[in-house]
């Protein structure tokens, strides 16, 4: 398979962001390189990212905002689009979101274990600890997970960085992930609660070289891998109809591009698990050789505060027009695993 023209049209985008993820994700700049420099700074400065940032005081002061964790525009929101776009790298200015994102993860509530049998025991202990059911720790992973992604790619990671990590670690399920389900019989890591946790420590295991993490994270590809990132086990069927569907952002949800790109984090594209994954992303190319945004999970909200909204819009949806936010996606995971000449 060729990029063709759509890369030459991602390259020429007036969308900074756009040209960046194309350059690092398929061509393999360096993030944050003297090569970039300029390039970041245009991101820096760009109307997307004035308006992803447009509450960034109010964010960074306590008590002030809807909470650090307001769906989608809170301060752990916020650093997660900031990082997956090329802002550059070590912004003191974000130090204060910062602060308030690693101090809402790192609380004492998540270094004390609470042994229950029950549901209702479960939640009795939120807030007050992590549950534990049967030797398994019920947390929402995809929390720390995603915390430590944002911090090591904006290269904010002030060494707390680690103790997400050795939260994480700590959490890990026998099969590799994660699960906050309360339920006592469940006994399988859940996609969504794995996925950001193991692309935080594979990027904490390159940034630092800390071969724990780089364990704990291929150790979690398994949870994927073993179900070729969206088969069932036990007969082969498709878990969840949004598996098969194309989103950009997937946030703590999951379909099997955003598994693709976990397992190139991981280094895991090769593993011939991933081929039923890659057969469905080339099935859905478009005739303009892009890749459609099938479902979206925000509304735009230019101005306001509202639940599951955006201050931005990430291209809509579209079954016969290409979204240039799942297209680089696409085209750096076909790359990677040597499917696409560019």
């Amino acid at each position: 398979m060729h990029a063709g023209p759509v890369l030459e049209k991602l390259l020429r985008s007036s969308e900074p962001s756009i040209r960046w993820k194309t350059r690092t994700q398929v061509l393999g700049d360096v993030p944050h390189s003297r090569r970039l420099r300029s390039l970041e700074e245009e991101v820096r400065r760009s109307s997307r990212v004035k308006a992803i940032l447009q509450r960034r005081a109010a964010l960074g002061r306590a008590g002030t905002s809807r909470g650090v964790y307001y769906k989608w525009q809170g301060a752990h929101w916020v650093l997660a689009r900031l990082s997956d776009i090329g802002y550059p790298e070590n912004d003191p200015t974000l130090y204060p979101m910062r602060d308030r994102v690693l101090g809402l993860w790192l609380r004492p509530s998540y270094f004390r274990e609470i042994e229950v049998s029950s549901v209702s025991g479960a939640y009795r202990a939120h807030g007050i600890g992590v549950p534990v059911i049967d030797g398994r720790y019920r947390r929402c992973a995809s929390q720390q997970g995603n915390a430590l992604l944002s911090v090591v790619r904006l290269g904010l990671d002030d060494g707390r960085g680690e103790q997400l990590a050795e939260r994480l670690r700590h959490w890990q399920w026998p099969d590799g992930g994660w699960n906050c389900d309360v339920t006592p019989t469940a006994d399988s890591s859940s996609f969504m609660e794995t996925l950001t946790p193991m692309q935080g420590l594979a990027a904490l295991g390159r940034a630092s070289g800390s071969a724990a993490a780089a364990q704990a994270a291929r150790r979690a590809s398994e949870v994927f891998l073993r179900r070729r990132l969206f088969k069932r086990v036990s007969d082969g069927r498709v878990i969840r109809s949004d598996f098969v569907r194309l989103h950009y952002p997937v946030y703590y949800h999951y379909d099997v591009l955003a598994g693709l790109r976990g397992m190139m984090d991981v280094g895991c594209l090769g593993d011939s698990r991933c081929r039923d994954a890659f057969d469905l992303l080339e099935a859905k190319r478009l005739p303009d050789g892009g890749w459609p945004a099938e479902a979206k999970y925000y509304r735009p909200s230019p101005r306001a505060f509202a639940a599951g909204c955006e201050f931005v819009n990430w291209g809509g949806v579209s079954s016969k027009r290409w979204n240039p936010w799942v297209t680089i996606e696409a085209l750096a995971v076909l790359h990677s695993a040597g499917r696409l000449s560019v």
